[in-house]
C-alpha cells in the first residue's frame, strides 16, 4: 500500500475535511510538537519532514503557536497537513483555523470547540478516555477521537477493548505511544497514533541533534508501513 509518505505517491496536500482525514490515516503518525520556542518548533517540523512525515500538530503550549501554524500552513501548503493541538476554547479554535490549521485536536471534549471546527468544515479530534466519553465525542461530531492518555488504561489492549463495541469510531491513541508500541496500537485498531516527546525530543533538538530526530522518524515510518502491510 502506498501512502503520502512515499515520494512517488505524493500529491498536493488535501484541503477538504474528508481528504485531510484520509491523509492523516495514511501517514499514520501525528507528531505532537511541544516546543519551548517557535524557532525550535519549526526546526522540529523540518526534521520530521526529512524523515518522511507530512502531518504536524502544533500545540498551543508553543510560544506564538498560532503564528507558527500560519507560517507552516503557507510554506507547506502543497506538501503537508498542519493542525493545532491542545485547543481548549472556541476562540482559540477560530484563531487556529483562521491561521490555516487543517485539523483541531483537544486533550478533552469541549462541544463548542467541536462545533467551531465542524462549522468551518475542519477535521476535529477531541480527547476522551472512557467508552462514555468516546460516545459523547462522536455524538458531538468528532471525526476521530484522541484516546488520551492511552497508556494510563493499558495501552493497546485497552484500545482493542474499545474497538469491540465501537468498531466504526476512528481512534487516535496518544500518550505513552512510541516506536516500541506503535505497531501494537495499529494491530489493536488505531487509525493513527499521536506521539509527542517520545518522538519529538526537544532536548535533543536543543542540543543540535536534528539528524537524530530524522532517523527516529524514518524508523517509525517503516513501522507504519509494516502495520499497513499486515492490514
Amino acid at each position: 500500500m502506498t501512502t503520502p509518505n512515499d515520494d512517488k505517491a505524493r500529491t498536493s496536500a488535501p484541503r477538504d475535511r474528508a481528504a485531510v482525514l484520509r491523509w492523516i490515516t495514511d501517514v499514520g503518525v501525528v507528531p505532537v510538537i511541544r516546543a519551548p520556542s517557535a524557532a525550535l518548533a519549526l526546526r522540529a517540523v523540518e526534521a520530521l519532514i526529512a524523515g518522511g512525515i507530512s502531518v504536524f500538530e502544533i500545540t498551543m503550549t508553543v510560544p506564538g503557536a498560532v503564528g507558527v501554524i500560519r507560517e507552516l500552513a503557507g510554506r507547506l501548503r502543497d506538501d503537508a497537513v498542519v493542525g493545532a493541538g491542545t485547543v481548549l476554547t472556541p476562540d482559540v479554535a477560530r484563531a487556529c483555523i483562521d491561521a490555516g490549521a487543517q485539523f483541531i485536536v483537544s486533550p478533552g471534549l469541549n462541544p463548542e470547540v467541536v462545533a467551531v471546527a465542524r462549522a468551518a468544515d475542519i477535521a476535529v479530534m477531541p480527547g476522551a478516555l472512557t467508552p462514555t466519553e468516546v460516545i459523547a465525542a462522536v455524538a458531538c461530531g468528532a471525526d476521530m477521537v484522541k484516546i488520551f492518555p492511552a497508556s494510563a488504561m493499558g495501552g493497546p489492549s485497552y484500545l482493542k477493548a474499545l474497538r469491540g463495541p465501537l468498531p466504526d469510531v476512528k481512534l487516535l491513541p496518544t500518550g505513552g505511544v512510541n516506536a516500541n508500541t506503535a505497531l501494537s496500537y495499529f494491530e489493536a485498531g488505531a487509525s493513527a497514533v499521536g506521539i509527542g516527546g517520545e518522538l519529538v525530543d526537544m532536548k535533543a533538538l536543543a542540543a543540535g541533534d536534528d539528524a537524530g530526530l530524522t532517523e527516529r522518524v524514518r524508523a517509525l515510518v517503516a513501522i507504519v508501513r509494516q502495520a499497513r502491510a499486515r492490514a
